[in-house]
Formats: structure tokens, sequence, C-alpha cells
């Protein structure tokens, strides 16, 4: 599996191990703009790390309502699970950037190591999170609000 925090300017992506015990940041992509390209990339990413879906971040906000981004990410996921043939499934991503930058704080990364970082980190921690929710039967469900 590999777990994607799409954003419009960087994408971030994590893979986890065959047996979906670890996961590890894995790249971050500057999108290109030109789904041809795009295609190609996610075509071999695929195939060269053995990737059977994706796991991609769905900006929420804290009542668990869509987001400006959501429909954007959702069309995203679409797009890759059919350029790439394997499943997307979206999973909450609420604070993943902000838990990311924190990590890398705590590491005492400067700033521009931290942005070249945050979006791989923040896929990692939205794969974890999500092979984490895949003990828990409610984790199929859309994400709901934090307080409930």
């Amino acid at each position: 599996m590999a777990g994607v925090d799409y954003g419009r300017k960087r994408i971030g992506i994590a893979i986890c191990d065959a047996r979906r015990i670890i996961a590890s940041p894995l790249c971050q992509r500057h999108p290109s703009g030109d789904r041809a390209v795009e295609g190609a990339f996610y075509r071999k990413l695929v195939a060269t790390e053995g990737i059977v879906g994706f796991v991609v971040g769905l900006p929420v906000h804290a009542d668990g309502t869509d987001s400006r981004m959501s429909v954007e990410v959702e069309q995203f996921g679409v797009w890759l699970s059919e350029t790439t043939g394997c499943p997307a499934v979206f999973h909450d991503e609420r604070y993943s950037s902000v838990e990311a930058t924190g990590m890398l704080v705590g590491l005492g990364f400067s700033r521009g190591k931290r942005k070249a970082r945050t979006d791989s980190l923040a896929a990692q921690i939205i794969l974890t999170a999500w092979m984490e929710a895949q003990t828990n039967p409610a984790a199929d469900r859309r994400p709901g609000a934090l307080d409930s």
C-alpha cells in the first residue's frame, strides 16, 4: 500500500511493507500539471514498489464535514485508481501535516529540511493511521467529528 498526502504544490508519498506493519516516508512529488507525466510516474511507482492500493488522506474539518479540498482530493483518488488500476481508499488526514511538522521540529530539522520532508512524513502518518484502523470494524465509515 502507499499513503498519499495530496496537495496542489506537493504530494507526499509513503509506503508500507507487504504485511502492512510498518509505513515509511518515500518521496515528495511536485505535480507537473501534465496528466500523462503524472500517470507515468504513478504507474512506475506501482510497478517498482509493488503497490496494490492507495490510501489518500481526506481533508475534512474538525466536525467531520468536507473541506474545500475534499472534492479535489476525491477526484484525485478516482483518477489515481483509474490510472494505475489499483484501488484508492480515503482516510482522515486531520492534523497529519501539523503532527509531521512537530516531529521534524523536535528532531531539530531546519525550516528548509522540514519543508522537504513534511509531506512524505504526513503520508506516513496517514498510512499508519489507516493500517491501525483496519483492526476497527468502524474504520470504513466516513470521518466524524473529533468530539464524538
